[in-house]
């Protein structure tokens, strides 16, 4: 969500400013030491099916022409081609999804006041059961490896909650809440908006992307008990705005998204530590008039593009990933075709992007290019109403 105005009314902007109706400097930072020889598995990587491939929507509920919480549709890996769109759960505001490395399970953010997450087994849609994050307004939600901890990030109270996961994949009672208390808000925020938290490929940290306190924060996870601790915090320029971090597939660098500023970087990831160094702002493409939000960027399976999406500008900037992923150099844009893309996926085999259309209220697919990583589109926008979030299997 545009976050750049002063942040007066706290998480609930989140919700409702969205849905209202060249060629880049490079820039190298410094090399990280080597990581270890066997790191944690990346979920969702696997080659995907022949047939049907199932594709999870999230859209909030409670605006105006909202969804009727998670949807699932159908795509042709081949084609692209996306149809039968039906009901999943009535998840309320379910801004952002996951699924649970096994694939049985599936995660939703319940973006309220009094925020909670969901699970509902895949094979029967049933609902396992909500638990309160004990903050407002969570925007994301990420697995650990281990498939053991579901961890969530409350935007409107700038925290991290810790819940196990059962044998069946439903979420137990919340184990660790740990509030960005620490610096001060940046300039226009009036407190911390915790917007992500995700495990490093490796699976020894966890990271936590704060827009209100211009920093990454990262944390040891006790994976006996389900607590975090604090061991170190990576700041951006004040007046950044992180939103979103996204590992490169060798753990040894991540590519930041800055919503605020309309900036990215490159950071380099010391596996041993958990520290990231966050590297000088980079353009994000876009052009033009519209002020620009940058959103999330993925990186394609074998680690050589990667893909920003621009809210404003309403296009995907691609990148080629240079020196084993020390540097991005800004290639061209793509327009997504729609309005507002919030969030962006990639297919498990990497040959199809998604984006999830907030205002337009659509999902765009493109073909991949695997050697070049151009994006060619697939036919006509997804209708989805209000789609801020696409999860393709």
């Amino acid at each position: 969500m545009d976050h750049a105005v002063a942040d007066r009314d706290g998480w609930s902007r989140r919700r409702f400013v969205g849905a209202m109706a060249g060629t880049a400097a490079v820039v190298t930072v410094p090399a990280p030491a080597a990581p270890p020889p066997n790191p944690a598995p990346v979920p969702h990587r696997q080659k995907a099916e022949p047939g049907p491939r199932p594709l999870y929507l999230g859209t909030y509920t409670s605006v105006e022409g909202g969804g009727k919480g998670v949807t699932v549709a159908r795509y042709d890996p081949v084609s692209g081609a996306v149809t039968d769109a039906e009901p999943l759960a009535g998840v309320p505001d379910p801004s952002y999804l996951t699924v649970h490395p096994d694939g049985h399970t599936l995660y939703a953010v319940d973006e309220r006041g009094d925020g909670a997450v969901t699970a509902v087994r895949l094979a029967d849609e049933h609902v396992l059961g909500s638990r309160s994050t004990g903050g407002s307004g969570p925007c994301h939600l990420s697995v650990h490896p281990s498939g053991r901890w579901l961890l969530s990030a409350n935007y409107g109270s700038g925290s991290v909650a810790v819940h196990p996961l059962d044998a069946s994949g439903a979420p137990g009672e919340r184990t660790a809440l740990v509030t960005h208390s620490s610096p001060a808000p940046g300039p226009g925020q009036q407190g911390p908006h915790a917007h992500q938290v995700i495990t490093s490929p490796d699976g020894g940290h966890v990271l936590s992307v704060d827009l209100g306190t211009d920093t990454v924060y990262t944390y040891r996870l006790d994976t006996e008990h389900g607590t975090l601790t604090e061991v170190s915090q990576a700041h951006t320029r004040p007046g950044a705005g992180p939103r979103h971090l996204t590992f490169h597939p060798n753990g040894r660098y991540a590519y930041l998204a800055n919503e605020v500023d309309d900036t990215v970087a490159v950071c380099a990831y010391d596996t041993a530590t958990g520290r990231l160094t966050v590297g000088e702002p980079q353009s994000s493409g876009a052009s033009g008039d519209a002020t620009n939000y940058p959103a999330q960027f993925v990186v394609t399976p074998d680690g050589g593009f990667a893909f920003l999406a621009n809210r404003g500008h309403d296009s995907v900037a691609r990148y080629a990933v240079e020196e084993d992923g020390a540097r991005l150099r800004l290639l061209d844009t793509v327009s997504v075709d729609g309005d507002f893309p919030r969030q962006l996926a990639l297919a498990p085999d990497g040959r199809l992007l998604f984006t999830a259309n907030q205002r337009s209220g659509t999902v765009s697919v493109f073909h991949v290019d695997t050697g070049t990583g151009a994006l060619k589109q697939a036919g006509a926008p997804f209708p989805s109403a209000v789609a801020v979030c696409a999860v393709p299997l």
